[in-house]
C-alpha cells in the first residue's frame, strides 16, 4: 500500500512538472511571436501592396534615425505649398503598405504623407518588436524628421499596434495636434487573456503571467505602460478619432468603446460594419475617406 502511495505520488509530480514545462514551453512560443511576427502583404487587407506610384503619387524613399539609434526606413509623399502633414504608423507584423488605401484621399486633401517602418519592420534591420513599448521612440523620430523640414502641423493615423504606438507618442509629444486609431487595444494584458482563451482554449493561468514575464524578461517592456485606457484621457484638448469594426475578432469592439470612454473631447468614434480585423476602410471607403480627410482638415 506504501509503495502504491509512493508511485501515486510520484507520478502525480511527473505530470505536474510535464504540465508546467508544457505551459513554459507555450509561453515561449507565444512570446516569440509577439516578438519575431512574420508579414507577407495582403492585398485582402492592405489593398496596395507596390508603391504610391502604383496611386499615381509621387514619394521619396528616405530614412532617419530614432534616439536609440534604429535606422528607419519610410516613404515620403510631399505636397506643393502644405506645411501639414501626416504619419501613417502600422500595425505588428505589418509595415509601410498598411496605410495606402488611405494616402490619395489624404494628399488630395492637402497633406504631406510620411508612411514608416517601424524596427523589426518592412526594410530595416531585423530585431524585435515590442507591441509599441520602444516602437513610440520611432514616431518620435518621424516628427522630428517633419518638423525639421518645416511642416507646421503633424497629424497621425496609427492601425492596431499602430494605433496604441500613436496614442502613446501622442500622449507625450504635444507638436502631434490630432489623432486617428484604428482598431487598438485598450489594455494588452487583458488582450492576451482573450486571446488565449479563444484561440489556444486554455485558462490564462499560468500562460499570461509566463508570457508576460517572458516578454518583459526578453525585450525589456513593461507590459503596464502599453494599455491606451490609462493614458488617453491625457490628450485632450487635442482630438483623437477612433475607430473599431464591429465584428473585430481579434480585438473586440469592446476595446475601441473602452478607448472612446476614457478620451475626453473632443473626440469622435466610428464604429465600421466590418467583420475582420482593421478593414474598416474596405466597408464603406468613400464615406471613410471623406470623413477622415474632414477630421484632419478641421483640427489641424
Amino acid at each position: 500500500m506504501k509503495n502504491m502511495k509512493k508511485t501515486i505520488g510520484w507520478a502525480a509530480i511527473s505530470v505536474t512538472a510535464l504540465v508546467g514545462l508544457g505551459f513554459c514551453a507555450l509561453a515561449w512560443v507565444f512570446s516569440s511571436n509577439v516578438m519575431h511576427p512574420s508579414y507577407t502583404c495582403s492585398e485582402a487587407h492592405f489593398i496596395y501592396c507596390g508603391d504610391p506610384s502604383q496611386l499615381g503619387l509621387d514619394f521619396k524613399d528616405i530614412s532617419f534615425q530614432s534616439e536609440d539609434g534604429n535606422h528607419l526606413s519610410a516613404w515620403y509623399l510631399p505636397t506643393e505649398n502644405s506645411s501639414k502633414a501626416i504619419i501613417f504608423v502600422h500595425g505588428h507584423g505589418a509595415d509601410r503598405h498598411e496605410g495606402m488605401r488611405w494616402f490619395k484621399s489624404i494628399n488630395q486633401a492637402g497633406f504631406n504623407i510620411l508612411a514608416l517602418d517601424l524596427r523589426n519592420s518592412g526594410k530595416n534591420v531585423r530585431s524585435f518588436s515590442t507591441m509599441g513599448y520602444f516602437e513610440k521612440n520611432d514616431v518620435k523620430a518621424a516628427v522630428d524628421f517633419l518638423y525639421q523640414r518645416d511642416i507646421q502641423s503633424v497629424g497621425i493615423f496609427g492601425t492596431s499596434m499602430g494605433a496604441v504606438t500613436s496614442i502613446m507618442a501622442m500622449e507625450k509629444d504635444p507638436r502631434i495636434g490630432a489623432g486617428v486609431f484604428e482598431a487598438g487595444w485598450s489594455n494588452l494584458r487583458a488582450l492576451y487573456g482573450e486571446i488565449i482563451e479563444q484561440y489556444l482554449g486554455v485558462p490564462t493561468f499560468p500562460l499570461l503571467p509566463l508570457t508576460i514575464g517572458l516578454l518583459e524578461y526578453r525585450t525589456g517592456m513593461d507590459m503596464a505602460k502599453l494599455n491606451p485606457e490609462d493614458i488617453l484621457g491625457n490628450i485632450a484638448p487635442r482630438p483623437v478619432f477612433i475607430i473599431h469594426c464591429t465584428g473585430d475578432s481579434l480585438i473586440g469592439l469592446h476595446h475601441g468603446e473602452r478607448n472612446y470612454v476614457v478620451a475626453n473631447q473632443p473626440k469622435e468614434f466610428w464604429k465600421s460594419p466590418c467583420n475582420e480585423h482593421a478593414r474598416a476602410w474596405q466597408s464603406d471607403p468613400i464615406y471613410i475617406e471623406k470623413r477622415v480627410a474632414n477630421y484632419f482638415l478641421e483640427y489641424l
